[in-house]
């Protein structure tokens, strides 16, 4: 399935927009920089980190001229499992993103505790994917990244 399969359904179409991407990558950035902060909670720190994955993940999908239709349920099963076709993630790292995408629903509707693994493995493949969506950006897309981030 391509991704203008989608339109309509879960995606529209819109023109990237250099600043747009820029902020969703600066703002994953810093949900990056929180998550590392050893005062919060595993829970928060989980959260920040899969934060930081929905921004790097939306932050390609509009590199490519998608967006999620919020107002549809499964804008992250989207948008997660969408990397693949946006910026040639492998598909086992975006099962285990999907993984991530899983747990977090079940401890947001259980109120399950979050382990300190599971939020440093959650940090861990948020960092990851921001390099490679940032990379793929450098290679595929540069004039989407301010000079700064070249």
């Amino acid at each position: 399935m391509t991704l203008d399969n989608l339109l309509g359904k879960s995606l529209e179409a819109i023109t990237p927009d250099p600043a747009s991407i820029q902020r969703l990558l600066e703002a994953a950035q810093r949900s990056l920089t929180d998550a590392c902060l050893p005062i919060l909670s595993s829970e928060s720190r989980f959260d920040l980190a899969y934060k930081a994955i929905m921004q790097g993940a939306n932050a390609a999908l509009q590199a490519n001229g998608y967006r999620t239709l919020t107002s549809r349920p499964g804008h992250h099963q989207t948008m997660i499992q969408a990397l693949p076709r946006t910026v040639e993630l492998d598909t086992s790292t975006m099962l285990v993103l999907d993984t991530l995408r899983k747990q977090r629903n079940v401890i947001d509707y259980s109120g399950d505790l979050v382990s300190d693994s599971m939020a440093q493995e959650a940090l861990q493949q948020a960092e990851v994917l921001l390099q490679h969506v940032t990379h793929w950006l450098k290679q595929n897309r540069p004039e989407l990244l301010s000079d700064r981030k070249r």
